[in-house]
């Protein structure tokens, strides 16, 4: 089961992938934007509760669709705003996140950096 639940996160990255290059965005950006979520990990900093939340609150899934779907109303509402760079905001956590738990690295709980949703990640 542990290698299908990977692969289906595989499946998700790539297609945030696919996504953001029929979006035409630039590498650097996208890179840039990839590796950002990854700031969060300076919440530890502060101690385990709130490393676990901030690191948690950049890498939820819900999180990256609701932006994308801002980014939707946003379109409707004022056609003239473009909104285009949040959905590709949206997509580039989603596919964050996707690659974080291909990799293993699920959400964080209080007790430390390596005790996630898929288990006890060794450091």
């Amino acid at each position: 089961m542990k290698l299908v639940l990977k692969l289906e996160e595989l499946a998700m990255w790539i297609g945030c992938i696919i996504l953001l290059y029929f979006f035409q965005v630039n590498w650097w950006w996208y890179l840039l934007m990839f590796l950002g979520p990854d700031v969060s990990m300076l919440g530890y900093l502060a101690g385990n509760k709130i490393g676990a939340w901030s690191y948690n609150l950049f890498h939820h899934k819900g999180l990256a669709l609701l932006i994308c779907v801002i980014a939707y109303l946003l379109k409707l509402v004022f056609p003239l705003f473009d909104s285009d760079w949040v959905f590709v905001l949206g997509i580039v956590l989603f596919g964050h996140s996707s690659m974080d738990r291909f990799f293993g690295y699920g959400l964080k709980y209080e007790n430390g950096f390596k005790f996630t949703h898929l288990g006890e990640k060794p450091l």
